[in-house]
């Protein structure tokens, strides 16, 4: 299946244990919503009257929550629709859950931000099964790219790799359901399945005539997020890094493979985040800090440009002073790109392959009692030296492109490039971005 689109957590509030999630029992909208219901609910005005929200336009907060004026907005609209979609709609009786559900998922939605969602306790769920590292389904990262539903990543090894989906290619249809206007947690429940069932996208791609339909077995995908072995070329040891993912065991999966390969003896190290659509930002922290000690890994700015916050690696530098190669690609995103801006800035590695996809932004992830989630875009990075990834993306130092035909035919240039790199006798290399893209180089 493909799963949620991108997310990239502060360190305080991602979701990867229960004494780390920071679980609130009510939102603004919840106690306006639930508050209103319940006030309704048992009024005698229930029956045959809208209910009366006491003070229109304004909510009295609860407990510790100030008292919010609500300019310009009349809620009792909001009664009358609800009331009489209650009252009228073909599929009555309708849960009044599931209208709830819908309306915090409509005032999230309502921002036009693909990274801000509002899931329910289902969907929640599955998220977190994701960031653990095993679902069901195709094994590929999903989001909006220029409001079109958009391959981010086919992950390793699953249905969806071995299917041919790449990298932007935009899935315009779901069995026959157009994708127009569709927002990315729809999109993800119609992919789902039981391994073994079968889905079918329509996949239009760059360089294409016309879409195809690709039809895809469902399957239980684990996900490995570290990958490593020590190749050798022209006599030289390289250590070899794939990073997949940053989810609940990337960290120490990462840690084990910095030891294995420096007691190896390898001299140089080749880190491949290509097709990686990120994942806790504190683990791309943790990653940057084996090549970079105490320096600037991002820089994080609120929407309004009026606070920013340096995030400084603490890490032991392992791996600093051996040559190193970063590979990645247009599925390469958010705390991957942080990690290939962070070392590219401080001159620590050559960044090899495609211009990356360009998501820099943060999300705050809030888990709610009934478990619900609200996942809410609240700030912009940057990279240590001020360069904006959202929408930009990373730009390669040296620019290699993998064809479709190689992947057919199991080649990969861009992985040859960077062994080539790395047992050249010259370091490092000359520099060859793609001359659109603007050439900004370390």
């Amino acid at each position: 299946m493909a799963t949620m689109d991108n997310f990239d957590f502060r360190p305080s509030d991602r979701p990867s244990g229960s004494s780390r999630r920071n679980i609130l029992l009510g939102t603004l909208i919840a106690v306006l919503v639930i508050g209103s219901f319940l006030f309704g609910r048992f009024s005698d005005g229930w029956r045959g009257n809208l209910p009366d929200p006491q003070c229109e336009g304004r909510l009295v907060g609860v407990g510790e929550d100030p008292p919010i004026t609500l300019k310009d907005v009349d809620f009792s609209d909001f009664w009358r629709v609800w009331q009489t979609v209650k009252d009228r709609h073909v599929s009555r009786p309708n849960s009044d859950l599931d209208l709830f559900y819908g309306a915090v998922g409509g005032l999230v939605g309502s921002l036009g931000d693909p990274y801000s969602v509002f899931f329910d306790p289902e969907v929640a769920k599955r998220f977190n099964d994701e960031l653990a590292g095993t679902f069901e389904g195709i094994g590929a990262e999903i989001g909006v790219k220029h409001g079109v539903l958009t391959v981010i990543a086919p992950l390793s090894g699953t249905p969806a790799s071995q299917a041919g989906l790449q990298p932007r290619d935009m899935i315009l249809a779901i069995d026959g359901d157009d994708t127009s206007d569709m927002t990315v947690d729809h999109a993800v429940s119609l992919i789902r399945g039981k391994g073994g069932s079968s889905v079918s996208l329509l996949i239009g791609r760059k360089g294409w005539d016309e879409p195809k339909e690709i039809p895809i077995v469902r399957d239980v995908i684990f996900v490995q997020s570290v990958k490593s072995e020590v190749t050798v070329i022209g006599g030289k040891k390289v250590g070899v890094i794939t990073v997949s993912s940053f989810n609940e065991d990337t960290e120490s999966g990462f840690n084990r493979a910095v030891r294995s390969i420096l007691l190896s003896g390898a001299e140089t190290v080749v880190l491949d985040l290509r097709n990686n659509p990120g994942g806790f930002l504190d683990t791309a922290v943790s990653m940057a800090g084996e090549w970079v000690s105490n320096g600037v890994i991002l820089k994080e700015q609120s929407g309004d440009g009026r606070e920013t916050r340096d995030y400084v690696s603490d890490g032991l530098a392992r791996l600093d002073g051996l040559r190193t190669v970063v590979l990645v690609n247009g599925g390469s995103a958010s705390a991957s790109e942080i990690v290939a801006g962070a070392l590219q800035d401080h001159g620590k590695a050559v960044i090899v392959g495609d211009r990356t996809y360009g998501k820099g932004s943060v999300q705050d992830y809030t888990e709610y009692a009934d478990g619900s989630a609200l996942k809410l875009t609240v700030a912009l990075w940057f990279t240590p030296l001020g360069r904006s990834i959202d929408e930009d993306g990373i730009v390669p130092d040296i620019h290699v492109e993998n064809s479709p035909d190689d992947f057919g035919n199991d080649l990969d240039p861009q992985m040859d490039r960077a062994l080539e790199i790395l047992v050249s006798e010259s370091w490092p290399p000359p520099y060859d971005p793609k001359p659109e893209s603007g050439g900004d180089t370390p």
